[in-house]
């Protein structure tokens, strides 16, 4: 193949990394393929996008259609929820004290699957409602089967079709995979009190309890319990399972109503060897899968597109070759590596009853509560893997 920006490339899966990704590489590559059936915008959760996929979102044009819908997240804290010998202090986190207006926004799922899916039709791209079936990758080349019967021969593929990738497989990409003894319950509710753009995470015994605020007087909730007990919360009616959330939350919003039913996902965790290999290059959920916690799952999916953008040549070179995959494997391992161990080890926290454990992260949140370098350091991470280390080499730099 003499030139990648002709040559097609194909973006397997039409969820939201998918079309973000197939949207923005469109923006400078001729003949991007997107492939998948994009879903109808009925998904009633919400995403929480932080400011670096934000300003990703302003960049490729779509921001502006998404905000009005969108609801600020300008405070974090993290409560202990539990009745155990030791507790953790309360932490809250302010997007004020570093210098940003706030830490992301917290997005319906209808509005961001909408306007992502209208921007498909307008962004360039050819557009296949189908999926793949079959991979076939050579030295120069990848042949990619769809279920309609069509077939493309393509440069690269960008592989968001999910946990399950049937690309990631055909690349000969093994991934290590497990599972938790927890179920995620996601619902939203209304509640008498303002939640003043603040995001609550509460500590329990079984995970995370984390609202996260919608506009008006609503937020999201997901709640991280044992299998057992969340199957009981399902059975609740709305009324009930209301009341159980009002409960746990302490009051802290006022009186809850339950405006959807709820949804019940369970926990898993899933890391490949490595993040791109014979011309199939690794994005969302085929590259990275662990619990929600700390919203960190689209926006690490975001940030595989993004390096995507900064590591593919643009004039014209091999997109699929050797160089380009080792650089896009050294730039996304430590960034998904570090991010999957630390939601692991807090996860797995939580659920150790074993007192130095217990310890040990309750002396990592005083810590933090108290030293507000370290607490600056833990937030600019959060948002961007290395701002962190930049600002305090910056600011500990000796002057000359």
């Amino acid at each position: 193949m003499t030139s990648t920006r002709t040559d097609p490339i194909v973006i397997a899966g039409a969820g939201h990394v998918g079309l973000i990704a197939a949207i923005a590489t469109a923006r400078s590559f001729d003949n991007v393929v997107s492939l998948g059936v994009v879903p109808e915008a009925s998904d009633q959760r919400t995403t929480a996008l932080m400011m670096p996929a934000i300003k990703l979102l302003e960049k490729i044009g779509l921001w502006e259609a998404i905000e009005p819908h969108a609801a600020p997240i300008t405070t974090m804290r993290i409560l202990d929820g539990t009745q155990r010998l030791i507790r953790s202090p309360a932490v809250t986190f302010e997007a004020s004290e570093i210098d940003e207006p706030a830490f992301g926004y917290n997005i319906p799922n209808t509005t961001l699957t909408s306007v992502l899916a209208d921007a498909l039709q307008h962004s360039g791209a050819r557009h296949i409602a189908a999926s793949a079936t079959h991979y076939h990758p050579s030295d120069d080349a990848i042949t990619v089967e769809a279920n309609d019967g069509s077939s493309i021969t393509a440069n690269i593929v960008i592989a968001a079709d999910g946990r399950s990738s049937l690309a990631r497989e055909a690349a000969g990409i093994s991934a290590r995979t497990w599972s938790y003894n927890q179920t995620a319950i996601v619902l939203s509710f209304s509640h008498t009190r303002d939640h003043h753009d603040i995001s609550t995470e509460f500590h329990t015994e079984h995970g995370p309890f984390t609202q996260v605020p919608l506009q008006g007087k609503r937020s999201s909730l997901v709640w991280v319990t044992t299998p057992a007990h969340a199957v009981e919360l399902l059975e609740l009616t709305r009324d009930q399972l209301a009341m159980r959330v009002e409960e746990r939350m302490q009051s802290m919003l006022g009186a809850v109503t339950i405006d959807v039913d709820p949804q019940s996902w369970p926990l898993s965790g899933l890391v490949p060897t490595s993040f791109a290999r014979n011309r199939v290059f690794l994005a969302g959920e085929s590259a990275h899968v662990f619990p929600p916690i700390g919203a960190q799952g689209l926006n690490l999916g975001v940030r595989d597109v993004e390096t995507l953008l900064e590591t593919f040549p643009t004039d014209g070179a091999d997109l699929g070759s050797s160089r380009v995959i080792s650089t896009y494997n050294r730039k996304r391992s430590p960034d998904i590596f570090a991010r999957t161990g630390a939601v692991d080890a807090l996860n797995r926290s939580l659920l150790s009853d074993f007192l130095p454990v217990q310890m040990v992260r309750s002396g990592g949140l005083e810590l933090l509560r108290v030293f507000s370098p370290l607490r600056g350091f833990v937030m600019r991470e959060g948002l961007r893997p290395g701002s962190g280390f930049r600002f305090t080499r910056k600011h500990t730099a000796p002057e000359h």
